[in-house]
């Protein structure tokens, strides 16, 4: 089932490779939705998928060699069923 997550991810998050790993993971395992700096060194992302793929698109940017996310806050959000593909914006 398709779900939609508005995830704030707090640590080293800006100027790391996030955003262009968040990308990549979320096209490899299917995702939509965005990523986005915020001015305060946190990163936000909408991300809509099956749960499973969200959860492996998040591993796949803890795995980056200079990302370290220390807090996490997570909504759940309407899917948005015209929605193609993932964006940094």
């Amino acid at each position: 089932m398709k779900i939609r997550k508005h995830i704030n991810f707090q640590g080293q998050v800006q100027g790391v490779g996030f955003r262009y790993r968040a990308r990549h993971a979320a096209d490899r395992y299917g995702c939509t939705g965005w990523v986005h700096n915020e001015w305060d060194g946190s990163v936000t992302m909408e991300i809509q998928g099956e749960e499973e793929s969200i959860d492996k698109v998040i591993i796949d940017i803890e795995r980056g060699l200079y990302v370290r996310i220390e807090n996490m806050s997570c909504r759940s959000l309407p899917v948005n069923e015209d929605e193609r593909g993932f964006r940094a914006v």
